[in-house]
């Protein structure tokens, strides 16, 4: 069982909070609108993170893809949207007053939760351009929001010449009824994501952008896998999201999700503490987790510590 004074804080999710700050916001570009156009906000927003507890913040970056932005402003500009993003987290942590680190956030290059439209040949020249942007600010990468392990081991594959600790993170499915054991949105165990992700340098294994109530099976199996393997060393984490449950289908979201009601701070807290009595020792929370959430599970783990203002 994890002790709560290992537990690291990640930050929330960055498209929710920029909106509720008046950034720039819309699909299809969602958070790169912000980075293109009010870069100032995303440090803002950043900032607001590290008031409320974060440890580490993670770039802005999940959205800059041909997908979101346009392939031809991706050409043009997506080098310098990745460094600027880069830089942009960066500076919030150097001004935190305490350690913050950055984690350069590596997404899903195409659609998210879609591992049926991963392109294998197109992927590398995607992730080059992000990982390029982002290597000078970062100081871990994180590999967030896979649907399936080909598209993890691409991403480990894009960052070989830019040696940091490498954290994976997994996306579930989690459509509203479901039933029995955890899966990644491919249909691959949540054993063989771990497996794959560790045998391929991975030194932390999250779960994300999912609803709450499947993470703890999810963390549960990758304990288990881990201490099968002997990499007991490898450490777990969650940050799950506040989407209302839909029911599965074949189709792509045609909108922004509604964020669901009940997902207070005080519950996620609930569900926090479940994750790392199961094991994980890194939790902080994705698409509609604000900072008020994060303050909340920080107060739990170290309600002594004052707060610390940004800037």
């Amino acid at each position: 069982m994890t002790t709560h004074d290992k537990v690291t804080i990640l930050d929330g999710g960055m498209g929710r909070q920029l909106e509720r700050i008046g950034a720039p916001f819309r699909l299809p570009e969602w958070s790169a609108l912000a980075l293109i156009e009010a870069p100032h906000l995303v440090q803002k927003a950043h900032e607001q993170f590290i008031e409320s507890g974060a440890e580490i913040v993670t770039t802005n970056t999940y959205a800059i893809k041909p997908h979101q932005i346009g392939a031809e402003r991706f050409e043009a500009e997506g080098l310098l949207l990745a460094d600027r993003a880069g830089r942009v987290a960066r500076a919030a942590a150097d001004q935190a007053g305490r350690p913050v680190r950055v984690a350069g956030s590596l997404p899903p290059v195409f659609e998210s939760y879609r591992p049926e439209l991963f392109d294998a040949a197109g992927a590398p020249e995607i992730l080059g351009v992000l990982v390029e942007g982002l290597a000078p600010h970062v100081d871990l990468w994180l590999i967030e929001t896979q649907s399936s392990t080909v598209e993890a081991l691409a991403a480990i594959a894009a960052i070989a010449d830019h040696p940091k600790p490498i954290w994976v993170s997994y996306t579930l499915k989690d459509e509203a009824g479901r039933t029995g054991p955890p899966e990644l949105r491919s249909g691959e165990t949540v054993a063989t994501g771990v497996t794959k992700a560790v045998e391929a340098g991975a030194v932390s294994i999250l779960f994300n952008c999912s609803q709450p109530e499947v993470m703890e099976a999810a963390i549960r199996e990758a304990r288990e896998t881990l201490d099968a393997n002997g990499r007991s060393d490898v450490s777990l984490g969650v940050y799950a999201n506040a989407f209302a449950a839909e029911a599965e289908s074949d189709e792509p979201y045609a909108g922004i999700s509604d964020i669901r009601a009940d997902v207070t701070p005080a519950r996620y807290l609930v569900w926090a503490t479940r994750w790392i009595d199961a094991g994980a020792s890194i939790v902080g929370g994705c698409c509609g987790i604000g900072p008020e959430h994060i303050a909340e599970i920080r107060h739990h783990l170290d309600p002594a510590r004052p707060e610390t203002r940004a800037g």
